[in-house]
C-alpha cells in the first residue's frame, strides 16, 4: 500500500500539470491580455494566391427560371420588425442596342405566414431597371432585369417565417423559403453569429468562402464592400483583354460587365434567401458609365435601411440586430466634417442607448489601420476626418476589406495604443480576382512612396508618424506595434457576441475548410465602459486671433477624445455645445484636448 502510494502522488502531480499545460493552451485570448506583441503569418507558399474567375455558365452562376420567375432573391434587416426582400425578373440585355423592360408589367408581391404553405400575410413593394451605358466602339450596353423590392413589416423579432415572392397573376411564384428575425434590441439577446466577409468576387476562392461561410451558419452578414468584381471580367476574368485600354482606346471609361452582378445574385441567392445580408459600396462598385453616373447597379439592386435610419442615402446607415448597433460608412461620398455623412453619423451615435444595445459596431471598405503596403494610407484623410468621432461614442469594432489579406489590430486611437480605441479588423481576402496581397510596407523594400495609393475618392493626407518608433518616417521598420496579428489567405470572420461585455471573434481561413476546430484567428473581444468614461480631460482655449493660451478647463467628461473642435471654425459660435452642455464656450475660440504632456 505505500509503495502505490508511493507512486501514486507523481502520477497524480503530472496528470494535473497536464491538463493545466492543455487548459493554459486552448484558452482563447482576451483583449484584456492586450496589447498583444504583433505576429505575422507569411503567405504559404504550397497555396495559389488567386484563382480564375468561374465563367457564366457555371451552374451555380447561369439562370435556371424562366423569364417572370423570381431568382436573385436576398433578404436585408430594415428594422427589428421588419426585413426587406429582393429579386429579380425578367432577362437582362447586353449588347450595342438594348430596350429596357417595363417594370409595370410584372407585380412585386411576397406572400408570407409562420407556417410552411400558409401564407397569411401578402405585401407589395416596388420595382426597376437600370441601364449601364457605354457608347463607344467595341463596348457592349447593358439593361438589367426587373428588380422588386418589398418590405415585410410588422414582424415578429425572434420569429421563422416562410414565404414565397414573385408575381401570383402568372403565376409566377418562387420556390418556398424560410428566414428568422432577429432579438429585437435588448442587452440580454444577440444574433447568434454574424459573418463578415469583403472582396468576394466570383472566384474558385470564392466558391470556397461562401461554403466554409455556410458551414458556420449565420444568423446575419456583413458585407464591408468589392462584390462583384464586375469592373475587372473584361481584363483579369474570363476571357477579357490583358490591357483594356490598349484593346478599346476609344473608350474613356472601363466597361464593367453587368451579367456578373446577375451571377453573383444566382451565387448568393442560397444563402441570401435565408439570412440577411448587410451590403456598404467599395471602390468596385463605382462603375463609371455615360454622363458621369456611377454605383447604378449598387443602389438599384441592395435594399438597406437609409430611410429608416434617417441617412436617405444608400451610401451609408445604421441599424439594429439584438443589443448591437451596426453603423455603415461610406468612403467614396463625402465623409468631410462638415457633409452630409458625418452629421448624420453624429446624430446616429448620439441616439444610440448603450443600456440597450451595449455593442456598437461600425464598417466601411478601405481600412483606417494596416500595414500592408497595399492601399497604405490611403484613405488617411477619413481616418482625420471621423476617428475622433467614432473614438468619441466607444464604437467597439471596426470591419473593412479593400486589402486582400486578413488583419487585426490591437486597440488603436490615432495610431496609438489605447484600451479605449476600437479593435479594426481587416477582411478583404473574400477570394476576389486579384489575389491575395503578401507584401508588409515595413517589409525591406516595401514601403510605398507618398504618391502612392491614391485613393478614387476624396484627398490624400500622407502622413510621418509624429512619435513612437517610427517617428519620422513614412513606413515602419517592423510589424507595427498597433498590428497584433496579420496573414495572407483567403478566408471569412464570425462574431458571436456572447452578452454585454463579451464577443467571440474568429477568423476562418478557407484552407481549414475540412479541418475540424481549426481557426486562424480567435479572440474574445472586452468591453469595458467602466474604464472608457471615467477619466479627466483638460481643455486649454486658444485665442484664435492673439494665438496665445487664454484660460485652463478641467472637466469630468468622458475617456475619449472629442476632436474639439474644428478649430477655430466656431468664429461666431457662443454658448454651449450639446456634447459639453456643462461648459460655455466662448467665440472666437478654439479648444484643445491636453492629456499629461501631449496636446491632440
Amino acid at each position: 500500500m505505500k509503495h502505490t502510494t508511493k507512486w501514486m502522488i507523481p502520477l497524480i502531480t503530472i496528470l494535473i500539470l497536464t491538463t493545466l499545460l492543455i487548459a493554459s493552451k486552448a484558452r482563447i485570448p482576451t483583449t484584456l491580455d492586450g496589447p498583444f506583441k504583433p505576429v505575422t503569418r507569411r503567405f504559404d507558399p504550397s497555396l495559389r494566391r488567386g484563382s480564375d474567375d468561374l465563367p457564366m455558365t457555371h451552374p451555380r452562376l447561369r439562370k435556371n427560371v424562366t423569364s417572370n420567375f423570381p431568382e436573385q432573391i436576398a433578404l436585408a434587416i430594415s428594422s427589428p420588425t421588419s426585413m426587406w426582400l429582393s429579386w429579380v425578373t425578367g432577362d437582362a440585355q447586353i449588347g450595342s442596342n438594348v430596350t429596357p423592360l417595363d417594370p409595370k408589367t410584372v407585380a412585386s408581391e411576397v406572400w408570407y405566414g409562420k407556417k410552411s404553405g400558409k401564407y397569411t400575410f401578402v405585401k407589395r413593394g416596388i420595382s426597376s431597371v437600370y441601364s449601364q451605358l457605354y457608347p463607344f466602339k467595341g463596348l457592349l450596353n447593358y439593361t438589367s432585369g426587373i428588380i422588386h423590392h418589398v418590405k415585410l413589416d410588422g414582424l415578429e423579432p425572434g420569429t421563422k417565417y416562410f414565404y414565397k415572392c414573385g408575381d401570383s397573376s402568372f403565376p409566377a411564384l418562387s420556390e418556398e423559403h424560410s428566414f428568422e428575425t432577429l432579438p429585437k434590441p435588448t442587452p440580454n439577446a444577440y444574433p447568434q453569429r454574424i459573418a463578415v466577409v469583403g472582396d468576394l468576387g466570383l472566384t474558385s476562392n470564392t466558391t470556397t468562402t461562401i461554403d466554409h461561410l455556410t458551414q458556420n451558419n449565420p444568423s446575419m452578414i456583413l458585407m464591408v464592400g468589392d462584390l462583384s468584381y464586375a469592373n475587372q471580367y473584361r481584363t483579369k476574368g474570363g476571357k477579357g483583354a490583358p490591357c483594356f485600354s490598349c484593346a478599346f482606346p476609344d473608350a474613356p471609361i472601363r466597361e464593367t460587365y453587368q451579367p456578373r452582378w446577375d451571377g453573383w445574385g444566382r451565387f448568393m441567392e442560397p444563402l441570401t434567401s435565408r439570412v440577411p445580408m448587410m451590403v456598404i459600396e467599395g471602390n468596385h462598385e463605382i462603375e463609371p458609365q455615360v454622363a458621369g453616373i456611377t454605383f447604378q447597379s449598387y443602389l438599384t439592386r441592395f435594399a438597406v435601411p437609409s430611410e429608416e435610419s434617417g441617412s436617405k442615402s444608400n451610401f451609408y446607415y445604421s441599424f439594429d440586430a439584438g443589443g448591437v448597433h451596426f453603423v455603415m460608412l461610406g468612403a467614396y461620398v463625402d465623409y468631410n466634417a462638415t457633409g452630409a455623412q458625418y452629421a448624420w453619423l453624429e446624430k446616429d451615435l448620439a441616439r444610440v442607448d448603450r443600456t440597450v444595445t451595449p455593442w456598437l459596431v461600425a464598417a466601411w471598405h478601405p481600412p483606417w489601420y494596416n500595414s500592408y503596403a497595399s492601399h497604405y494610407q490611403e484613405f488617411e484623410c477619413m481616418r482625420q476626418d471621423m476617428e475622433a468621432l467614432l473614438y468619441q461614442y466607444n464604437v467597439d469594432i471596426v470591419f473593412s476589406g479593400h486589402v486582400h489579406a486578413y488583419e487585426r489590430m490591437n486597440r488603436v486611437f490615432n495610431y496609438t495604443l489605447d484600451p479605449c480605441g476600437p479593435v479594426y479588423i481587416t477582411v478583404g481576402d473574400g477570394g476576389n480576382i486579384e489575389k491575395v496581397d503578401v507584401d508588409h510596407a515595413d517589409d525591406p523594400g516595401k514601403c510605398p512612396s507618398a504618391s502612392d495609393n491614391t485613393p478614387e475618392f476624396g484627398g490624400v493626407c500622407h502622413l510621418n508618424f509624429s512619435s513612437g518608433p517610427a517617428k519620422g518616417k513614412f513606413c515602419w521598420d517592423k510589424q507595427p506595434e498597433w498590428s497584433a496579428y496579420r496573414e495572407s489567405s483567403f478566408g471569412h470572420g464570425i462574431l458571436e457576441v456572447v452578452n454585454s461585455s463579451y464577443a467571440l471573434w474568429t477568423w476562418h481561413r478557407n484552407q481549414d475548410i475540412y479541418k475540424k476546430d481549426r481557426r486562424g484567428d480567435q479572440i474574445y473581444i472586452v468591453r469595458q465602459p467602466e474604464l472608457c468614461s471615467k477619466a479627466l480631460k483638460f481643455f486649454y482655449q486658444l485665442d484664435c486671433d492673439a494665438k496665445r493660451t487664454s484660460s485652463l478647463f478641467l472637466t469630468a467628461y468622458s475617456y475619449q477624445i472629442f476632436s474639439l473642435i474644428v478649430c477655430c471654425e466656431l468664429q461666431s459660435f457662443s454658448g454651449e455645445l450639446p456634447f459639453f452642455p456643462f461648459i460655455s464656450f466662448a467665440p472666437n475660440s478654439c479648444y484643445y484636448y491636453v492629456s499629461g504632456n501631449e496636446t491632440s
